[in-house]
């Protein structure tokens, strides 16, 4: 390894890291927890994030460990915890464009039975890809020590191998600039036809159009989808960013600011979904609330999900995943 490829991770660089993993793995707990509690929350597009959560949550694991022990050598550790950062995180990446495709068949197309039988391809290709590709990583030795050049303090691909670029790129990096492309256009797509439809129902269902409630919920839902792709970016731009600075030989991917940033962004997107579709979702609060104080008083009808939720059809996302289902 050459002189000055080996970047200094700072004790707070160190903190904010392991303070983010902390969050992600409570948060991807907390997104498995409520799944598990409620059967009426068990619906396709739920299920499909709870297996986004317990990739997410493999993944701040692994990188929660990597950054306590700060590896300045390859050990065994090292190519254990860098295994399985690879192994999550690719598949993080995976089951992240697979709930977007999912409601996008489910709305955009209006063909459930289709979105539905997508769900078994998705953990075809979700978790056997990404298996596939640790397990030829290990095989060939290509997952161990990376001197911290496009990470933070954790193990990935090996620093001294030759192709590491293409392992980079292989285990990582190409899955996560596809996502960049694919989440946003996806997410449009669905946005714009659920903005036809409401339109739609205004002109000839005034009432509704009208209706407080109503607006307020399809807001929330509208929102959630604009800050989905947008978050996902912000989170994960950072180690992109730093890839980049790594192959033209920048030194400005040691930047502390640049590497504070990237420790937080891999690890935050477990907390991130949490708080959108748990903290923010207002009777999966109010359930919880009753669930950790209050577990003697009998369920509100709210709490017990008993709200009346349009069909696909009216314009809105599958139940179970916007603000108030």
């Amino acid at each position: 390894m050459a002189a000055g490829n080996e970047t200094q991770v700072h004790v707070y660089e160190q903190v904010a890291t392991l303070i983010s993993c902390g969050l992600s793995v409570l948060g991807s707990l907390l997104i498995i927890l409520t799944y598990a509690l409620w059967a009426d929350l068990r619906t396709t597009p739920r299920r499909l994030l709870a297996f986004l959560s317990i990739a997410d949550l493999l993944s701040a694991g692994s990188y929660f460990y990597g950054a306590c022990r700060m590896f300045d050598r390859e050990s065994w550790d090292c190519v254990a915890q860098g295994a399985i950062s690879t192994f999550s995180n690719t598949s993080s990446f995976f089951w992240t464009v697979a709930i977007a495709l999912y409601l996008y068949v489910f709305i955009v197309r209006a063909n459930q039975r289709a979105a539905d039988g997508l769900v078994q391809y998705f953990h075809l290709v979700s978790w056997g890809v990404p298996l596939s590709i640790t397990l030829a990583a290990l095989l060939l030795r290509k997952i161990g020590y990376d001197a911290s050049e496009v990470s933070v303090g954790w193990c990935w691909v090996s620093i001294r191998a030759r192709d590491h670029v293409a392992w980079m790129l292989l285990t990582g990096k190409v899955w996560e600039i596809l996502a960049y492309f694919t989440l946003p256009v996806l997410y449009i797509l669905i946005k714009r036809h659920i903005q036809r439809a409401h339109a739609t129902l205004s002109e000839y269902r005034p009432i509704l159009a009208n209706n407080t409630t109503s607006n307020s919920l399809s807001s929330m839902a509208d929102l959630k989808l604009t800050l989905i792709p947008i978050i996902f970016i912000f989170l994960r731009m950072w180690s992109t960013i730093r890839f980049i600075l790594m192959l033209v030989r920048s030194p400005a991917r040691q930047s502390p600011v640049l590497v504070t940033l990237h420790g937080i962004g891999n690890t935050f997107q477990g907390a991130a979904n949490c708080i959108m579709f748990v903290l923010f979702t207002q009777p999966i609060r109010t359930r919880l609330a009753a669930f950790f104080c209050c577990r003697n008083q009998p369920p509100t009808s709210q709490q017990r999900g008993d709200t009346n939720t349009p069909s696909y059809s009216n314009g809105t996302v599958p139940q179970g995943w916007d603000s108030d289902n």
